[in-house]
């Protein structure tokens, strides 16, 4: 099975390509897939999203490797996390919670979690307080490529205590729908907590503070500069500008509250004669 990266290192230094050495090291054969390695640096929400937007695409049965770890050296708790779609190895501060959110929805949810105290699927007894990625994570990813068992990894744990970050749900309305922007994109797209079930076939629109926008469903539904809200790609309400950056326009951030309002429903007519 393919072993998906995502980590907020960037490409100008080694700690990607070491990791990958690691992963050769111990699987020779393993199939490596990089999702992104420029989420922006110790942005836990950009890669709780970017999972949950990724890892449906993925073969059945991938293993994620999962680093954005600011509390890196701490008390925090590695992980690995097994979900009917696949195993999710990383730290436990949230950055994985998207993934089994999606799959509890789509499938089961969690099938297994351990914390990884078995050193002897570690790189080293002593790993670097700095480096977890490469001593700790890597290593346990190869491992379960080559067939080692979640139990022979660690101590099981209770899926119900793993760290989830707070996040605005969508929450339906006597209007429509209140949600929060989760992500924001290169672009300046903001993706929403609003699911694309929730948008109507007829006229729509999104208010962000005083702002409203009119819903669509391409950028080129408006002119050049203006803002529209639509579904993105990923499968939520996405508030947009067309060849422009929300984020910039609108001075979007991360948590920003937002109302979708479906249309109002014809007055009835008390003159009128029920047909039939």
């Amino acid at each position: 099975m393919p072993i998906a990266l995502l980590t907020d290192f960037g490409l100008q230094d080694s700690y990607v390509g070491v990791m990958k050495g690691v992963i050769a090291t111990l699987a020779r054969t393993a199939q490596l897939i990089d999702l992104t390695h420029n989420l922006p640096p110790q942005d836990l929400y950009a890669a709780r999203f970017t999972l949950l937007s990724a890892h449906p695409y993925m073969p059945p049965g991938t293993i994620y490797l999962v680093v954005v770890d600011p509390g890196v050296g701490t008390q925090r708790r590695a992980v690995a996390v097994q979900t009917s779609r696949g195993t999710f190895v990383g730290p436990d501060n949230g950055v994985l919670s998207g993934a089994w959110e999606h799959d509890s929805q789509e499938n089961q949810g969690i099938l297994n979690a351990v914390e990884l105290t078995n050193r002897a699927y570690w790189r080293s007894l002593n790993p670097s307080t700095t480096f977890h990625g490469r001593d700790i994570f890597a290593p346990v990813a190869a491992h379960l490529d080559n067939g080692v068992s979640m139990a022979s990894l660690g101590t099981r744990i209770d899926p119900q205590s793993l760290i989830n970050l707070p996040l605005q749900a969508p929450i339906a309305t006597a209007t429509g729908w209140t949600g929060a922007v989760q992500y924001i994109d290169r672009f300046g797209n903001a993706a929403t907590t609003i699911p694309a079930s929730a948008v109507p076939s007829g006229d729509w629109t999104v208010t962000l503070g005083d702002r409203t926008l009119p819903g669509g469903q391409t950028y080129g539904d408006v002119l050049p500069e203006q803002g529209l809200a639509l579904v993105g790609s990923h499968g939520f309400v996405e508030l947009a500008v067309n060849q422009g950056s929300a984020r910039q326009q609108f001075g979007l951030a991360m948590g920003d509250r937002v109302e979708l309002t479906l249309p109002s429903p014809a007055p009835c007519d008390p003159g009128a004669t029920p047909e039939g």
